[in-house]
């Protein structure tokens, strides 16, 4: 039995077997059902809004780069007081993909070559199996990379109960990187 990923609340399976030179633009704008279940997959209090449009082309011989942006308008708790925290997304998205069998694909891996990875460099093309792409998912994955790990509320601050004794280093450091003196 084949492992399958769980799908996208924004799933969308572009056909790439046959691009136009052109490309394939596609719009994917989330239903109230679809931003729902996104604020549930990432922990949001709410998706407000959602819209991702994309550029499908062909890459290289058999491959496709997706690009395009992710726009989104999301409600996080405050990580100090569990306010509600507004927050807009304008992420770039942006990949490339080879099919699984792709020669260019396995460049590096057989004979024990080495793979210098640049961590500050483009990512490396994702291999798929088959004449779809699921560019829904690739753009979920940017706007979950987007999100505000920490959001804190304006104002909000930790409050230790102890008055009098000296700030600890690390409230300093907090207060610094807060704009707080």
């Amino acid at each position: 039995m084949k492992h399958e990923e769980p799908k996208s609340p924004v799933s969308f399976a572009a056909h790439v077997a046959r691009l136009p030179h052109n490309g394939l633009p596609v719009t994917i704008e989330a239903d109230a059902q679809q931003r729902q279940a996104l604020a549930s997959e990432h922990g949001l209090l709410s998706v407000e809004a959602y819209r991702a449009e994309l550029l499908v082309t062909p890459w290289k011989r058999h491959g496709v780069k997706v690009a395009g942006t992710v726009v989104a308008d999301i409600t996080q708790a405050c990580v100090i007081s569990l306010d509600p925290v507004p927050a807009h997304i304008d992420e770039a998205v942006e990949g490339l993909f080879l099919p699984d069998d792709s020669k260019l694909g396995r460049l590096g891996f057989e004979g024990g070559g080495e793979i210098l990875l640049d961590a500050e460099g483009p990512d490396g093309p994702e291999t798929f199996h088959g004449e779809t792409i699921d560019v829904g998912a690739l753009a979920e994955q940017f706007f979950g990379l987007a999100i505000d790990p920490y959001p804190h509320k304006p104002g909000a601050f930790l409050d230790t109960g102890e008055e009098g004794q000296e700030e600890s280093e690390f409230q300093r450091k907090l207060k610094s990187l807060l704009g707080k003196s």
